[in-house]
Parts: C-alpha cells; structure tokens; sequence
C-alpha cells in the first residue's frame, strides 16, 4: 500500500519526518516491531528506539503478551 498526503509548507516537515512519526505510532499501537520500523526507515533498531523519545513513546511491551507478540513481528 502506498498512502499520498499533501503536507502544507507551513509545516515544515518533510516526508521522512512524516513516516517516522506514522511508524512511531504504529510502534505504539503494536501493529509493527521496532526492527520491522527500523528497516523501513534505513536505521537500525537502536536508533528507531533512541528516535522513540521524541514522540513521547513508551519503548518495549507492557505486558508478556506484548513482548511475545514484538518477538513474533522482529
């Protein structure tokens, strides 16, 4: 899939601050890994967790089930 937005000037952001956020948030809601959103951004899965803290976003699973489900997605 591939999703279009147009992003006013104004804004001041570009498009790779766009997918680091929207992969922030995935992250957040656990519908992707941390190395999955690493290798999508071309970094490695430290800097997409030290990234993290710039969006406020809990690193790592609350609970078990989490942590086995991130393991499952690496």
């Amino acid at each position: 899939m591939k999703v279009v937005m147009e992003i006013p000037d104004d804004l001041r952001i570009d498009e790779r601050e766009v997918k680091m956020a929207a992969l922030a948030k995935l992250y957040e809601m656990g519908k992707i890994s941390s190395g999955r959103a690493a290798r999508l951004l071309g970094i490695s899965r430290m800097e997409f967790l030290e990234l993290l803290g710039k969006y406020r976003v809990q690193i790592g699973p609350d609970t078990e089930e989490e942590l086995i489900e991130d393991i499952k997605n690496a």
